[in-house]
């Protein structure tokens, strides 16, 4: 059985999870990987209103994955944590191990 001390540590982890666990979200972690931008760059970068792209910034930021500096009347966002691409890395790698094993499946 988890202990209290252990559900919520794995609690947090599993907050920076759903928070990466959108598309777009992933997109402007890409993109914010690169330079940082203000909310109507990614805008025009999605094709989304700006209501839906701040909150879906807002969930990253709430996850710690992003930070936002304000300049003048924009606030730019930069990737806080480039250590999640490592993660992008590893999912990329399950995505071709499984494709290459279904395609085993396949041929056979």
């Amino acid at each position: 059985m988890m202990d209290p001390r252990t559900q919520a540590r794995l609690a947090i982890r599993a907050n920076v999870f759903k928070a990466l666990a959108h598309p777009s979200r992933l997109f402007m972690v890409e993109q914010l990987a690169r330079k940082s931008c203000c909310v109507c760059e990614l805008t025009e970068m999605i094709g989304a209103d700006m209501s839906t792209v701040s909150k879906h910034l807002s969930v990253l930021k709430g996850a710690g994955i992003v930070a936002d500096e304000k300049r003048g009347l924009q606030v730019h966002y930069r990737l806080k944590m480039p250590c999640v691409l490592r993660f992008f890395d590893c999912v990329g790698e399950v995505v071709e191990t499984n494709a290459k094993e279904e395609w085993e499946l396949v041929k056979r």
